[in-house]
């Protein structure tokens, strides 16, 4: 929850060089924290994030996914094309139908320590 006061600032404005030069040594690109918030982007949304909770307990197809989610098929593969172009997610084609799964240990990672940190 966000608190409606206002964050305190120093009394004396001072740069503190020493400090401020370690950290811009080992800041990433700018085009790295672009790419960092477009991933978090993934996470913005409760329907891909019942996705990825789902493809973390499972291998799952679309109509699984739609049944689980009480969700379209259109939709669900919608929200898994995001994902996947996200490289959150992959599939697996075996016979006629298709399997998604999370894409590394990375995706479930990210996952569950949201989850760590919402039910702290």
């Amino acid at each position: 929850m966000l608190k409606s006061e206002t964050s305190p600032i120093c009394d004396v404005p001072m740069i503190h060089e020493e400090t401020v030069n370690r950290v811009r040594a080992v800041l990433p690109d700018s085009g790295d924290f672009y790419e960092l918030a477009n991933l978090y982007k993934m996470f913005a949304d409760g329907t891909r994030l019942r996705i990825l909770w789902a493809l973390s307990q499972e291998d799952m197809c679309v109509c699984d996914l739609a049944a689980l989610l009480g969700a379209s098929a259109s939709s669900v593969s919608h929200q898994l094309k995001l994902l996947r172009l996200a490289n959150l997610v992959k599939y697996e084609k075996l016979g006629k139908n298709v399997y998604y799964s999370l894409v590394d240990c990375h995706a479930r990672a990210i996952f569950e320590m949201g989850f760590e940190h919402i039910l702290e």
